[in-house]
């Protein structure tokens, strides 16, 4: 139903109405706001609340409208709580009429013609896809065809509110003013670290911006809040099923070797806390960025890499994928810990004017770690990966003869990570035309130099039980 066929007038009495609850709590308070990466805060609202002795209920106004009513704490001098309410039912034209339903309203007509108005009695019937009345002995829909139309209400419904709001019912053995602290945690706001780096090609280094992003749309502004972020994954149970959430990793390993420095950032358990600086307004239904990193001059190195699977055969090139690699040690590195995020990656193009190349998406990485980062596919770094033999060795003994054939078309040598995957078991290299490093397990990986404007081979031979 449309909000003009509702009195402004009805509307206002209802804000009114609802702004009269039993022991409002004074406008002056004071918000922190942790604020967790998995889409969850912990909200901590400090007020100024007005007890009189014995029973009563206090209401908060302005919580978030998702608040999880389970996870509320609500501490203060002198006081027992008996019962607490979330009353997420907000105030709408279409909800008043929904709520009128069985009730009686009062229609009023304005005549185009001569601006006279018309009052009648109506009845509510329904409000299923439009407004069914029963005026006198007749049954009417009421139709927003633009003609001058109110509709005025005689209350509003107890359980409608103009914002989301929390009644606590306490009980208390006096009287007078004191403080309290309430506390809840609430899905809605959560934040993300972006990152923003810029390669110089000419002296191998780049600058790296780090971003903290945060989205708020829990259904409430939280202003001139302290804010707290914790960079972390910290477990949750889903309501639902009872079980744990557990988050899924990124694809390819962007984390080549984790570090083992230590630094000043404060940490909560095994979570690092980035607090911003001064209180912020984070607005309902708002992005806001914030600068938590500014680095420069930081050594990186480009390079290639192809994975093959195992028996991996291809008919034609493959591009190889272009890699940028660097520290985030405290010499001759970010000197931080890296909160999960996205990378993106810019180069200078000939005008001087800064392009984007590509992104990866980084996890949580502590100081002094090296990361390998994909930025895309090689456009002139090839790689042909053939099967070029399979003998028998024994009923379950394989010999596998592989050849990859890399190409560059660039006017400079580079060096590409061939990586052969599928090395399970007691599965191993008999011969190879350089030395190769184990990577992992099951994985075996070879450094190639490819000339400028040429070509490499590079052959192994694998003894496996399949």
């Amino acid at each position: 139903m449309s909000a003009r066929l509702l009195s402004m007038g009805a509307v206002l009495w209802a804000l009114a109405a609802c702004a009269a609850a039993p022991a409002a709590l004074a406008a002056d308070r004071s918000l922190s706001v942790t604020i967790y990466n998995d889409d969850l805060a912990l909200v901590q609202d400090r007020r100024e609340i007005e007890v009189s002795g014995g029973r009563q209920r206090i209401e908060f106004q302005d919580v978030s409208a998702q608040i999880r009513p389970e996870t509320v704490s609500l501490t203060a001098a002198d006081i027992s709580i008996i019962e607490q309410n979330f009353d997420f039912d907000l105030l709408t034209p279409a909800k008043l009429m929904e709520k009128a339903v069985g009730q009686t309203i009062t229609i009023i007509r304005v005549n185009p013609a001569t601006g006279a108005e018309t009052r009648e009695q109506a009845q509510v019937l329904a409000t299923n896809g439009g407004v069914v009345l029963k005026i006198g002995q007749r049954i009417e829909v009421l139709r927003d065809d633009g003609l001058p139309v109110r509709v005025i209400f005689d209350k509003v419904p107890e359980n409608l509110r103009a914002r989301p709001t929390l009644s606590i019912t306490v009980n208390s053995s006096r009287s007078g003013a004191r403080p309290a602290t309430l506390s809840y945690l609430t899905p809605g706001l959560g934040w993300r670290a972006d990152y923003v780096a810029l390669y110089n090609e000419s002296d191998a280094k780049i600058d790296v911006q780090g971003w903290v992003t945060l989205t708020n749309s829990s259904g409430t502004s939280y202003e001139n809040a302290q804010t707290l972020l914790v960079a972390g994954s910290p477990s949750q149970v889903n309501s639902g099923t009872g079980q744990i959430v557990y988050r899924p990793r990124p694809g390819r390993a962007t984390l080549q070797q984790a570090g083992t420095e230590s630094g000043t950032r404060e940490q909560l358990g095994d979570f690092y806390l980035y607090p911003l600086a001064e209180r912020t307004t984070i607005a309902n239904m708002q992005t806001k960025q914030v600068s938590f990193l500014d680095v420069r001059g930081v050594p990186a190195e480009h390079g290639y890499e192809y994975r093959n699977a195992w028996l991996g055969t291809t008919e034609t090139a493959q591009s190889a994928k272009t890699v940028y690699s660097f520290s985030t040690s405290a010499h001759a590195g970010l000197g931080d810990q890296l909160p999960a995020g996205i990378l993106r990656f810019y180069l200078r193009d000939k005008r001087g004017d800064p392009q984007f190349i590509g992104e990866s998406r980084i996890d949580h990485t502590p100081m002094g770690s090296t990361l390998s980062l994909v930025t895309g596919d090689a456009f002139d770094v090839k790689v042909r990966a053939v099967v070029d033999k399979r003998t028998r060795l024994a009923p379950f003994d394989w010999q596998t003869d592989m050849r990859y054939e890399l190409t560059n078309a660039l006017p400079r040598p580079v060096v590409v990570s061939v990586l052969q995957g599928g090395l399970w078991g007691d599965s191993r290299i008999s011969a190879e035309s350089q030395t190769s490093l184990r990577r992992s397990a099951e994985t075996a990986e070879w450094p190639v130099a490819v000339p400028a404007n040429g070509k490499s081979v590079l052959t192994a031979s694998f003894v496996t039980r399949f």
